[in-house]
């Protein structure tokens, strides 16, 4: 039926219904229109076809000398030129004569493009399948500088997420986007969640892919390969440089960091005395997250594969023999190890985090994972007192003398305590009351009240 006819029924409805004694607002109901209409047609306002798309102008087109002659052939050459660029042509090429026609410009190119122009890309909204994939990928909470103990901490945040149903798991990583960070955090991620997803998706990272130049599509690296097979995921990744495709965690990412910084804002602090508080932190954050969607991860858990009893091994193996000095050196960074252990070679597991020292399959030492930092520093070290206490107290003028003197003494409090030493004694009886204090700090475990004392 014509539109007119349409709004003739429509009227001649109203009026019956107005007739049967039904209020202005009922019969604008049973007409299907709105009540304001109803008040016009008995007022006699009421035009029919009032909302009729006008083809005709209502002011002369200013740029009716230029743009089919000029700026349109310019466009249809290069479509991407921007009104700004073709309202700057026409400043220079006719000065003073097109002084107010920005905006007339822009609009008249955004309708020329929708017309004429190229499609943008289409993002298609795209069905997730409960137990079907999981998404990995590492960032990072920019702006903010989280503090351990005053000293800045350097780190990634590994973030885990189940496509369908929405479930997070956000860990600590330090020391950047290894295979170690990427199977210890897959690891704990699908242990937390106590399933594994069919697939696994991440983007090019160099933890999971080969970075071979030129190569579209990259092969798995071996331990990649394993990781996956171990737990009967098929590897995926979305392509070099599309970061939506992967935007089931690229998304999140941000509301997950949000509430990060939302909970350290509530907290007053960005400053941690351990990594474990700052990790509970985290934790909460995506408790809150999760619980958002506790019916359908409750729903998606039942469809997830079962977990095999053991894990793929989240670390690296090196060996190393314990020098005369009690050290060892690993990726550039010196650690002191216990002085019983001098002569020994130890099998090494290097963790994002931490180092865990074997004799013969039994733990021996456990060490944290130091980096070099810093422009052109390339190495480092981490010396712990304890494990050379008792050789120093045997000779405490090596303390003197020896090229690790600042490394140690345990903190600040410590070496103040030395400066004034050295000013109250003699460097000998110095070095003596020194040493005797480390070695019972390290004997009893009573390091601040020793440092008080």
């Amino acid at each position: 039926m014509p539109g007119k006819l349409i709004e003739t029924y429509q009227v001649r409805v109203y009026m019956n219904a107005r007739e049967l004694g039904l209020t202005q607002a009922e019969a604008a109901y049973v007409a299907q229109f709105s009540e304001r209409s109803g008040q016009r047609i008995e007022s006699g306002d009421y035009q029919p076809n009032r909302g009729k798309v006008r083809a005709w102008r209502t002011s002369a087109d200013p740029l009716a000398e230029v743009w089919e002659s000029e700026l349109e052939p310019m466009l249809r050459a290069q479509p991407k030129l921007k009104p700004m660029t073709l309202f700057e042509y026409l400043q220079t090429k006719y000065p003073g004569k097109y002084p107010q026609v920005l905006r007339t410009l822009q609009r008249r190119v955004a309708t020329w493009k929708a017309l004429h122009g190229s499609a943008p890309e289409v993002m298609f909204e795209l069905r997730h399948e409960p137990g079907r994939l999981g998404f990995s990928d590492f960032t990072e909470l920019k702006g903010i500088e989280i503090t351990l103990n005053g000293q800045p901490f350097e780190h990634l945040i590994y973030h885990y997420r189940l496509g369908y149903s929405g479930w997070q798991y956000a860990q600590i990583i330090q020391g950047g986007e290894s295979f170690i960070a990427l199977s210890e955090g897959l690891q704990n991620a699908l242990f937390a969640c106590g399933g594994a997803p069919k697939q696994h998706r991440t983007d090019s990272l160099s933890a999971a892919y080969r970075n071979l130049g030129g190569v579209r599509n990259k092969p798995l690296t071996r331990l990649y390969d394993d990781l996956c097979h171990h737990y009967r995921m098929q590897p995926t990744r979305n392509n070099t440089s599309i970061a939506h495709e992967n935007g089931s965690i690229e998304s999140p990412h941000g509301h997950l960091k949000n509430r990060i910084e939302q909970a350290l804002l509530l907290r007053g602090s960005y400053e941690f005395s351990s990594i474990a508080e700052y990790q509970a932190l985290i934790n909460q954050a995506v408790d809150r997250l999760n619980a958002q969607h506790t019916e359908k991860i409750e729903a998606e858990k039942a469809y997830l594969q079962p977990l095999p009893q053991g894990r793929v091994a989240d670390y690296e193996i090196l060996t190393a023999r314990v020098s005369c000095h009690s050290t060892i050196d690993v990726r550039c960074v010196l650690y002191t190890v216990p002085a019983r252990l001098i002569g020994r070679q130890l099998e090494l597991h290097l963790y994002h985090d931490r180092i865990v020292g074997y004799l013969h399959r039994q733990q021996v030492v456990e060490l944290p994972r130091i980096r070099t930092s810093g422009t052109g520093k390339r190495r480092a070290r981490c010396i712990n007192y304890r494990h050379v206490a008792e050789g120093l107290r045997r000779k405490p003028r090596a303390f003197l003398y020896c090229t690790w003197q600042q490394d140690l003494l345990p903190n600040e409090q410590w070496q103040h305590l030395w400066q004034q030493m050295k000013t109250q004694f003699d460097l000998d009886t110095a070095a003596v009351l020194m040493v005797e204090s480390l070695y019972i700090a390290a004997a009893d475990d009573k390091e601040s009240q020793v440092a008080e004392y």
